[in-house]
């Protein structure tokens, strides 16, 4: 009989409950390596998974050489909440998708979410006006623009992310340019490689030219043109205007995606070799940033924006028959209606052609972000000294009859100095009176006796007391700090004397400075918890670009004759990141030529306002023949430009009625605030130091202070 176990054809029947009994070898039991193998293969043959949880991006599965099937996909997800998108495709129908070909299909153009994370409502609209203008869909056929927002509002931001979208990405799922350069005035240089890092992290390395031997800086600029491909190692090239003057030649050799013009006024001249350098760069796509693009006239502003879009305002001397002459016709004060109705309707021309490459944003949009600032023009009187070197100089000086016959020559213009700093102090025409110089015949025995330039002397000068009890009320109610910013070295020399007697902590900050050096006093002075009280300021020393936030009061202790100088310097310190209340003193010595010089400045912004702004409203006040009046003294006035405005809010010196409502210190100097006493004033600081020297006060704020808002 046959065991149970097997059946005929020889299989066998094992219990599902009992392991067989294993057969007792000595032999050690060996894995079969055919199984090891094809366990090892199942591993090495999983798909790779990327070790970031709920990671949803590509999983970089393809292989070198072979392109990807299907759609081209953009760089970033335009969906995404918040996705800033530059350009957007057509949308097709189910058939044209059918018949597109998938390698030529247009793609979204979306800003990198680090930078759209960050951008304000106003930023994010003036990138994709940039990117627009750029990529000529908004004015077919020119690439250029002017960003021409006012300070404070993030104009260097935007372009960085306007040169970072280009060097990406495109419609057409490449970058669209493959380098880009910023030119800006030396000591901003350091500020923009900074501002990228900031911005950027290390996504991006640029090169940043600040200084070396002519050689090393022609190797670099060499080095920078001859990067070629997709992925260029440093896209971003930041130079000077100067350093690029002097190496032109070797940038112009290949061409370059996007240039950037930061402070572009610089090029308000067509005929300087820095305009024609630039000019002849191989570069479509030109943006230019100026906060204050019109300065003294209307052919200045034709060259920046012929510069950025050539053609499209016609020739020069086409734009100076067309628009210039008839328009500064129009705005003069001794206008016939005729000419002022020509004048406007040219100026609505030429601002809807210019409107289509220029954006300009003013600051009343920060108020949301920033406290409100007080600005406060305050007229000081001269002291008898002053007076009567004043006196002394008009009944001397040569220039005086000149300027009657209508000839202006270096003699005259070396007079307004001489005037200008006297206003500041007796001691800045020192010098002029021991040499007897021409107006100061016998001046030197009207100083006090026993005079000497080495000590300060603030009671000789009028606007030097205000300053002074500026400072120490200032010094002695509060922890705030000051920016002291003049025209002349010299008066810093003495601000610096007066703070050596008052033993005020003081940085000082003048064209001689490096720009390394420059970048550190800055950090240093803007830390609370840093002890000096005062930054000093050469307005010419490019106060542009600072940021002195540490600070929130500023004296602008003399004018210029550029309203955007002071612009410049004036912005400093109410800008983003600034936290207090802001208060702006410009102090003017009352009936002199500083008034004279302010109204001039209000004429020149008054067209500034017209022509960029859309101001229509701008009230004339003052027709261009009154740089006459420029040599005299007006010593019965409390303010000679309150007299001017011819105010009807005002009776009897006393403002009876308050200013318009909705208006602020970006207004005409007749819609602020008039105060011929203490009486009207909203700082404490000022209200005390009134009894010094103070004639007269024109004060505004910014914007309402809104309460219950963070």
């Amino acid at each position: 009989q046959k065991p149970v176990s097997e059946t005929e054809s020889g299989e066998c029947y094992r219990s599902p409950f009992r392991k067989p009994l294993a057969q007792l070898t000595n032999r050690p039991h060996c894995l079969d390596s055919s199984q090891h193998e094809a366990f090892i293969r199942s591993i090495l043959s999983k798909p790779f998974k990327v070790p970031i949880p709920n990671y949803k991006g590509p999983l970089g599965l393809r292989a070198l050489g072979i392109k990807r099937a299907g759609l081209r996909s953009p760089l970033h997800d335009p969906f995404e909440e918040g996705a800033l998108v530059l350009y957007e495709p057509p949308p097709l129908s189910a058939h044209d998708q059918l018949k597109i070909d998938k390698d030529k299909a247009p793609v979204h153009v979306v800003v990198d979410p680090v930078l759209s994370r960050v951008l304000r409502p106003h930023q994010r609209e003036g990138v994709k006006f940039l990117w627009d203008c750029v990529t000529s869909r908004r004015i077919p056929g020119s690439h250029g623009c002017i960003m021409a927002d006012e300070m404070g509002l993030g104009k260097t931001l935007q372009c960085i992310t306007l040169m970072w979208t280009l060097l990406r990405q495109s419609p057409d799922c490449k970058p669209e340019i493959e380098k880009a350069m910023v030119v800006s005035p030396s000591s901003l240089v350091r500020n923009w490689y900074n501002e990228v890092e900031k911005w950027l992290g290390g996504r991006i390395q640029p090169l940043a030219i600040d200084g070396g031997s002519k050689e090393e800086i022609d190797r670099k600029l060499v080095g920078f043109m001859n990067q070629r491909g997709l992925r260029v190692p440093s896209p971003i090239l930041i130079i000077s205007y100067e350093t690029f003057r002097l190496h032109a030649e070797a940038l112009q050799k290949g061409s370059v995606g996007l240039v950037i013009c930061d402070e572009g006024h610089r090029l308000k001249n067509s005929e300087n070799q820095t305009y024609q350098a630039l000019n002849s760069l191989n570069t479509p796509r030109r943006v230019l940033i100026s906060g204050t693009p019109i300065q003294n006239d209307l052919l200045e502003y034709f060259s920046l924006v012929h510069f950025v879009n050539s053609g499209i305002l016609g020739t020069a001397q086409e734009f100076k028959r067309h628009f210039e002459i008839p328009i500064l016709k129009g705005r003069d004060a001794d206008a016939s209606e005729a000419e002022r109705h020509k004048g406007e309707e040219r100026l609505k021309e030429l601002i809807s052609i210019v409107n289509r490459c220029l954006i300009r944003r003013t600051s009343d949009i920060l108020s949301k972000y920033l406290p409100v600032k007080i600005e406060q023009v305050v007229c000081c009187r001269l002291t008898p000294l002053q007076a009567e070197l004043y006196r002394n100089f008009l009944k001397q000086a040569k220039p005086v009859e000149e300027l009657k016959e209508g000839k202006i020559s270096v003699s005259s213009l070396s007079s307004i100095t001489s005037l200008k700093k006297l206003c500041n102090h007796p001691a800045l025409i020192h010098d002029k009176c021991v040499e007897e110089e021409e107006g100061f015949m016998g001046a030197l025995d009207l100083f006090p006796a026993g005079y000497s330039t080495k000590s300060v002397e603030p009671q000789l000068s009028g606007k030097m007391l205000v300053l002074d009890y500026i400072l120490a009320v200032t010094k002695s109610t509060s922890n705030d700090k000051v920016v002291l910013v003049s025209n002349y070295t010299q008066t810093l020399d003495l601000f610096e004397k007066l703070c050596r007697n008052r033993r005020y902590l003081y940085v000082r900050l003048d064209g001689t400075m490096s720009i390394k050096k420059r970048a550190k006093i800055v950090e240093r002075f803007n830390s609370p918890s840093n002890p000096e009280f005062i930054f000093m300021l050469s307005s010419k020393a490019g106060g542009c670009g600072l940021n002195l936030i540490g600070a929130n009061r500023l004296v602008m202790f003399d004018p210029d004759w550029n309203p955007a100088n002071d612009e410049q310097a004036m912005a400093r310190v109410w800008r983003d990141g600034q936290k207090k209340t802001c208060y702006i003193y410009r102090l003017l010595s009352t009936g002199t030529i500083e008034e004279k010089i302010f109204q001039r400045q209000t004429h020149k912004k008054a067209l500034s306002s017209c022509v960029v702004d859309e101001e229509q409203d701008v009230e004339r006040h003052f027709s261009l023949g009154e740089l006459k009046e420029l040599f005299t003294l007006n010593e019965t006035t409390t303010s000679d430009t309150h007299d001017k405005i011819k105010c009807h809010r005002c009776v009897n010196g006393h403002q009876v009625r308050p200013p318009p409502e909705g208006s602020d210190c970006t207004s005409d100097l007749s819609q602020w605030n008039h105060c011929a006493d203490k009486r009207g004033l909203q700082d404490s600081v000022l209200k005390a130091a009134w009894d010094a020297a103070v004639t007269f006060t024109f004060h505004h704020h910014s914007h309402e202070e809104q309460r219950g808002i963070p």
